[in-house]
């Protein structure tokens, strides 16, 4: 499915960027040009391949991709989720080849951006380029994150906390509700992404649900209570870096963390 697609009205990547830079209106315009040229991917179609050495930065605009590595004996771990208004590779600019795969989790919107384009960005203006080194810096941060779930959260509130990250990842971006958003994760994936068998997933998840802390239906993820969801699991939005500094930005532009 290579046909060229409608974006959607509200551009996903200038609602992102919004948080690293005080974009004005010609930066703007030059960020929604990156999304003039895009395409269409089938579920779990490769994006980026481990050894591909990239010509240019790929960005998702609508729907979910993901981050695998495969490791020795065939097993697949997810690194990351990648929604509306992020960069897969950014990195790749300056990495070369990568070290993992990306796929299309869902239907994707993706668009192809050459680095030579990418540079002009970075190159032409102190804040395009403050703005794209802020996204690489908040993907690493939302890593530690994951790496700290993993390790020290039990299994219970680790689900609870990567539900409270995606639903306020897609607020960020217009893609969610108050209190719910689209969720089309299976067990198997969040398994994967959560290094737990599917079975512990699919108790898990009957408990949360029990506890009326979520409801799942149709793909999507209903938080009842956003607040008790997010007392259940300590989840503190600070690692997502959603506030600039007052000499960065002027006060109006500093948001709540949360609906």
């Amino acid at each position: 499915m290579d046909a060229t697609v409608t974006l959607p009205r509200s551009n996903p990547l200038i609602l992102r960027l919004r948080f690293g830079a005080d974009l004005d209106a010609g930066d703007k315009a030059l960020l929604a040009d990156l999304s003039r040229s895009s395409r269409g991917l089938e579920p779990q179609q490769d994006i980026v391949r481990a050894g591909d050495r990239a010509s240019g930065v790929h960005l998702v605009l609508e729907g979910y991709a993901f981050r695998y590595k495969i490791v020795d004996d065939g097993q697949r771990q997810i690194l990351g989720l990648l929604l509306p208004g992020d960069f897969c590779d950014l990195q790749s600019i300056v990495l070369g080849p990568s070290d993992h795969y990306i796929a299309a989790l869902t239907a994707c919107t993706i668009a192809d951006i050459p680095q030579d384009r990418v540079d002009a960005l970075v190159f032409r203006d102190s804040r395009l380029a403050r703005a794209l080194w802020w996204a690489t810096l908040v993907d690493e941060s939302i890593l530690r994150e994951w790496l700290a779930s993993m390790g020290q959260r039990a299994a219970d509130k680790r689900i609870a906390h990567l539900f409270c990250e995606l639903l306020l990842r897609q607020q960020l971006v217009g893609a969610a509700g108050a209190c719910d958003c689209p969720l089309p994760l299976t067990q198997p994936m969040l398994a994967d992404i959560l290094g737990i068998t599917t079975i512990h997933v699919s108790r898990i998840l009957r408990d949360l649900r029990t506890a009326g802390l979520i409801r799942l239906k149709d793909r999507r993820l209903h938080v009842p209570d956003v607040a008790r969801l997010r007392a259940f699991c300590d989840f503190d939005p600070t690692y997502l870096h959603l506030v600039r500094q007052p000499d960065r930005a002027p006060a109006r532009d500093a948001v709540q963390a949360g609906p």
